[in-house]
């Protein structure tokens, strides 16, 4: 189905430029970028954002980068935004939450048809 992979290029291109954007390659409206500390929960969030972002949109073991990227999302969601109330809508959660909602999407149908993985290994391993 053509949507699925839609779905699947689009959740990994936000959450690729949601990488970038911690390193300053997509500057915010008004923000200065810059890079984050080495090795600094943020610049370990960047790298796992780039990653999965990458490998969801060419379809490269899906299920795992999805489980990946849901786990980051409850950790940001917890460590981020629930400190300040457990109200998305008012403590600024609701980008994590989304995207662990497309993430157990993703888990659950894997690369679909059109993948990487599909095409070069003819089956997904995870």
């Amino acid at each position: 189905m053509w949507t699925y992979l839609i779905f699947r290029v689009m959740v990994g291109f936000f959450f690729l430029q949601h990488g970038l954007q911690k390193f300053g390659v997509v500057v915010k409206a008004g923000g200065a970028g810059g890079m984050p500390a080495l090795f600094s929960l943020v610049w370990f969030a960047g790298v796992i954002e780039i990653i999965v972002g990458i490998a969801l949109m060419v379809g490269i073991f899906t299920r795992g980068m999805a489980l990946i990227g849901a786990l980051e999302m409850l950790v940001a969601y917890f460590k981020a935004h629930a400190p300040q109330g457990l109200n998305p809508a008012l403590n600024g959660g609701e980008l994590a939450l989304m995207f662990f909602a497309a993430f157990i999407v993703l888990l659950a149908h894997g690369a679909g048809k059109w993948s990487l993985e599909r095409a070069l290994l003819k089956k997904e391993f995870f």
